[in-house]
Order: structure tokens, then sequence, then C-alpha cells
């Protein structure tokens, strides 16, 4: 499972959006943006849909979840 506590661009809380990760500063479910992006979605249409996430969140997003994705072994 994939560890977001150490990616600066989400926040948690429990009174927050039933305590989902969400785009730090926001509302926006972290979530929205895979499902957005899965439905075939652009970046830029995300963006424009959730005014309140910037590029960098979502840059910082991607690349802490292709992160996640690599290994240290051959």
């Amino acid at each position: 499972m994939l560890d977001w506590s150490s990616c600066p661009e989400v926040e948690r809380a429990p009174g927050k959006v039933s305590g989902a990760w969400v785009f730090r500063g926001t509302r926006v479910p972290v979530s929205a943006l895979f499902e957005n992006l899965e439905g075939g979605a652009t970046i830029d249409e995300f963006l424009q849909w959730f005014p309140g996430v910037t590029r960098h969140q979502v840059e910082g997003v991607l690349e802490h979840t292709q992160q996640s994705l690599q290994t240290d072994t051959p």
C-alpha cells in the first residue's frame, strides 16, 4: 500500500472529507485525480475542474506514486 504520509502535497484529517487523503489546503481527495485520469481526463482538465489544486501538487502526487512503484532489486 502506498504511504501518503511522506508526500508533502497531501494531508489527512479525521474531520475533513471523512479522513481521506486530500490535496493540501483543499477538500479535493487524491483519489479524484486518479479516477479522472483513468476516465480519460488530462491533467489540465483536472486542474480546471478542481481550481484549488495546483499543478505542483499534481506533479508531486504523480511523482510520489511513481517512486513507490520503483524497487531496489535489479
